[in-house]
């Protein structure tokens, strides 16, 4: 059988930002507006200064207003959520992102329940979780990493998924459960599955569509695969590589891509396939944003 197709996340992210770059400049034209992204770092985690740092800059190539507060690690939940209550009355402030996760004494929940819904966007607020459940997805803010899956797949398969059988490998809030509710809202006939999901393989093997997002290093095999199925691989994980000398690492995803390639009709590599569409999805969400909170119509949907 052929090689499988590789699905360039970073083409695909790099036209939505185009997209969303001209967008804001017109919104900028148009009501003197830039949308506004406020990103709260709290503590100095490595991998979270990576993201939120790449967050920033793709906010500015866009056009954005963008603002970063650092906090220091001890800072108190007082603190964060203060921060984030100053955020939600700033009116140059469409989108406020917390990056995750926050130091243990400080209650996630607490502080992602108390950013306004229609501000949030990452879509984590029950408000907008329960929105995409319902199936008004057009009203809601939704997760970045489904969404830029969705787009992912879209773009590979055409606009109408409707029918396929699709199966999800994780049961995460952020992203196993809302990349089912979408998928669901696409028409298709949708199964989540986890670690724990009887037959596993079995199940996998019955899809037309395979999102892994289940955090561990290449669990799903590529005997798991059925011939043709179109694969997006949410995981990201960071494995030793000796080959490469003493304590260096490489990245993998949640499937086996070496075997899954010889299966698979389409499938994103790890790094770049979902990752940049996570952050371009962000943009869309921002840039939503603002034109709600301004009062103005919804334009073109981009997924």
């Amino acid at each position: 059988m052929p090689q499988a197709q590789i699905i360039d996340g970073k083409a695909i992210a790099e036209s939505v930002r185009d997209e969303i770059t001209r967008r804001a400049a017109a919104l900028l034209e148009t009501t003197g507006k830039r949308p506004g992204l406020a990103v709260v770092l709290v503590g100095e985690d490595p991998a979270s200064q990576v993201y939120v740092r790449n967050k920033d800059r793709a906010a500015e190539a866009c056009g954005f207003h963008s603002v970063k507060h650092t906090l220091a690690a001890d800072s108190s939940e007082a603190e964060v959520l203060s921060l984030v209550e100053q955020l939600n009355n700033d009116p140059d402030i469409h989108g406020i992102l917390v990056q995750l996760p926050l130091p243990g004494h400080i209650e996630e929940s607490k502080v992602l329940r108390l950013i306004r819904p229609e501000k949030d966007v990452d879509g984590f607020h029950p408000v907008n979780v329960g929105l995409l459940t319902a199936g008004e997805r057009d009203s809601a803010l939704v997760p970045c990493t489904p969404a830029g899956s969705l787009v992912l797949l879209k773009r590979t398969l055409g606009d109408t998924l409707s029918g396929k059988t699709a199966v999800v490998v994780g049961r995460s809030n952020i992203v196993g459960k809302p990349m089912a509710s979408l998928l669901l809202q696409e028409s298709c006939t949708v199964t989540i599955a986890h670690s724990r999901t009887k037959d596993l393989p079995d199940v996998v093997r019955g899809a037309d569509i395979v999102v892994a997002a289940v955090g561990r290093p290449e669990m799903v095999k590529g005997s798991w695969i059925r011939d043709g199925a179109t694969v997006i691989d949410v995981g990201i994980n960071r494995i030793p590589a000796p080959e490469r000398g003493e304590r260096k690492s490489r990245l993998v995803g949640d499937v086996a891509f070496d075997e899954a390639v010889g299966h698979a009709g389409a499938i994103t590599p790890v790094p770049g396939g979902v990752g940049p569409m996570t952050i371009a999805m962000l943009m869309v969400n921002t840039l939503t944003a603002a034109r709600r909170l301004l009062g103005l119509p919804e334009e073109e949907p981009l997924f």
